[in-house]
């Protein structure tokens, strides 16, 4: 790394940093503001907001991260434009690209970053937050339980009936179980007070349990009562029965996966949901790449009559990605357009609009302007 490149970096750190953390401050007098009469109500301590405010880290690091960066690299940008230090750096030499290769850098860092929160620990911030909001409210802790769940094992021709689940510990309060035929006649049925799963064994432990086999005609054949019973052999876990009522939005990129893969059987526009956001998880991410692609031709300028019409260029085209995004989103869970296109389509064409202004940049050329017919 050359002098050059840890200047340009110690400029860009400082506003990035007030940037980032301001963003963050933010959100977090906007959260408690909106949150304060619940957490009052519930009596709720110190540590419960730390344990609250702590589980939010990874939504938060993906959501400010590229709008930090955007600002950072305006303010820092403009800062050397007004300063004629940008001119300096081409007088010397330098091209605009390689001024920007450790900016270029600091995008690729971010955008990995960004991926490995993204990865799980964002959805699932998203999702325990108005679970933890309405335990708070409750005085209660937190649990991550589903009441009067019903799942369908469609390859073992399964089905589970069951009172309460809790995934955080494996375990299912007062269950039954339905094994049938391929005719739909049932054979065996399994019934419960508690059953919990063992991960290790890849097995079920049956608690309290009745055991019976039927005929065909519906003839009960064997019934007998134990009570531990112990099951090898089938492939649902707590996380499989519990996926089939979960919001996609809320799946890190493993569970996505498994749920695609265990229920492969479903109609193509019900997965379309579960497809487009495990392409988003990955592209996501790399809007702190295409942010650096937008920002920095428009922050680099040889007038000061250019700076601000840049600016507000450049955090325009920031919110227009960040619209496109959520709208092929949206197209792509409703099976409008293909899963991949709907999550990789707007960075791919504002990574290509960066790169086209770039060029204008680099080659000291005017960038093209908007024109509005009639004005």
């Amino acid at each position: 790394m050359t002098i050059l490149d840890r200047y340009i970096l110690q400029k860009f750190a400082t506003p990035f940093a007030y940037c980032f953390l301001g963003f963050i401050g933010i959100w977090f007098i906007f959260d408690l503001s909106d949150n304060l009469p619940d957490f009052i109500q519930g009596h709720a301590g110190f540590d419960v907001l730390m344990e609250y405010y702590g589980s939010q880290i990874p939504q938060l690091v993906v959501v400010c991260l590229p709008i930090g960066l955007l600002l950072g690299l305006l303010y820092s940008l403009t800062a050397m434009s007004r300063s004629n230090e940008i001119i300096s750096m081409l007088g010397a030499g330098l091209s605009v690209t390689r001024i920007l290769v450790p900016l270029i850098a600091v995008g690729v860092l971010l955008s990995l970053v960004t991926t490995f929160f993204n990865f799980a620990g964002a959805p699932h911030a998203a999702a325990a937050k108005k679970q933890m909001v309405r335990d708070i409210k409750r005085g209660e802790k937190r649990t991550e339980a589903v009441f009067g769940h019903l799942f369908r094992n469609r390859e073992e021709l399964r089905t589970w009936f069951m009172r309460r689940i809790n995934i955080q510990r494996g375990k299912i309060g007062d269950i039954q179980i339905l094994q049938q035929n391929a005719d739909g006649d049932i054979l065996q049925q399994w019934y419960a007070r508690e059953a919990n799963y063992q991960p290790e064994m890849k097995q079920w432990i049956l608690s309290n349990a009745r055991y019976v086999e039927m005929a065909p005609n519906g003839d009960i054949t064997k019934s007998e009562l134990k009570d531990t019973l112990v099951i090898n052999g089938w492939n649902e876990t707590p996380w499989r029965i519990l996926s089939s009522v979960m919001n996609p939005e809320f799946l890190a990129v493993p569970e996505l996966e498994d749920y695609l893969t265990y229920n492969s059987d479903f109609p193509e526009k019900r997965l379309a949901a579960y497809r487009t956001h495990l392409y988003y998880r990955w592209a996501l991410p790399w809007f702190c790449l295409v942010v650096v692609f937008l920002a920095a031709p428009m922050g680099i300028v040889y007038s000061r009559r250019g700076i601000l019409g840049g600016v507000a260029v450049a955090i325009a085209m920031f919110f227009s990605l960040v619209f496109t995004s959520s709208l092929f989103v949206a197209l792509g869970k409703g099976q409008r357009i293909p899963p991949f296109i709907a999550a990789w389509g707007p960075v791919i064409f504002f990574f290509a609009i960066g790169l086209v202004l770039v060029w204008y940049r680099s080659t000291n050329r005017e960038l093209p302007k908007l024109r509005i017919p009639g004005l």
